[in-house]
């Protein structure tokens, strides 16, 4: 667990496990501890890489907004570094940054796992919103006490600058990815689509992204929210660590994948 500089960012990362990397996005208003007791149990199969993102957790906020795309050429230059092809994963707005490291630099990323993440704005439910006297009255107002807390905890820029950076993290889910269906069918990478069945993202935007993706899979955990790595650890990290562990294998009655099998 160390600082690194990532394009003038200075970033936490922590490594656990030993064998091929395996580097895990986290959502907004989070940071790395948000896979303990789920994908970071997956060390015993991979060298599991967990950055903060610049802005979250250990790693201090940066002047100006935060912005998806800066966090996915961040992602960048981290996967360079490791050193050939790395498993990808993100959660939520990590999924987002995930799928725009992917588009990148497909040749960075040997499977890629979106886990409730949009490759449009649209796709959201509903976002995050400060209420209207948030600012005069009360900047964490509606904030659940333990996101502020867990953020406190660990950040150096400390309890004070939350407002700051919850404000920034609150407009990245309006942020113009510029991703098209048809940048989507360029991706030759295996990718996970993973959602909730009561999930904050439409599920035709899910299907949307799935049907889009040349090489995607798909699988929705039953009785979960947006918040399914903790309503059900065991079962998602089940459906990763398969995807990320085995190759796929030819299906008996395919349908999209038809013309991937052998006849």
């Amino acid at each position: 667990m160390t600082y690194t500089e990532l394009n003038g960012a200075r970033c936490w990362v922590a490594e656990d496990g030993a064998g091929p990397p395996l580097v895990l996005l986290h959502g907004g208003f989070s940071d790395g501890r948000e896979f303990t007791g789920n994908l970071a149990g997956l060390a015993g199969d991979f060298r599991v890489v967990r950055p903060d993102r610049r802005g979250h957790g250990r790693s201090p906020d940066v002047d100006g907004p935060l912005s998806q795309h800066v966090m996915a050429d961040d992602t960048v230059a981290l996967l360079s570094r490791l050193g050939g092809p790395a498993r990808l994963a993100g959660y939520s707005d990590g999924a987002v940054v995930a799928l725009l490291t992917a588009l990148r630099r497909p040749d960075l990323v040997e499977r890629l796992v979106l886990i409730s993440g949009v490759f449009d704005p649209s796709g959201w439910l509903f976002a995050a919103e400060p209420g209207p006297d948030d600012v005069d009255d009360d900047p964490l107002a509606g904030m659940p006490a333990e996101v502020v807390d867990a953020y406190a905890e660990v950040s150096p820029d400390g309890r004070d600058h939350f407002p700051v950076v919850a404000a920034k993290i609150m407009a990245l889910t309006a942020e113009e990815l510029g991703i098209t269906p048809a940048d989507l069918a360029r991706l030759d990478v295996r990718t996970l689509v993973v959602a909730a069945d009561d999930d904050i993202i439409a599920l035709e935007h899910t299907l949307a992204l799935y049907r889009a993706l040349p090489r995607g899979e798909l699988a929705v955990v039953p009785g979960t929210s947006h918040d399914l790595l903790t309503d059900k650890p065991a079962a998602v990290t089940a459906v990763v660590a398969e995807f990320l562990t085995h190759d796929a294998v030819p299906t008996s009655i395919p349908v999209r994948r038809a013309s991937d099998q052998p006849r």
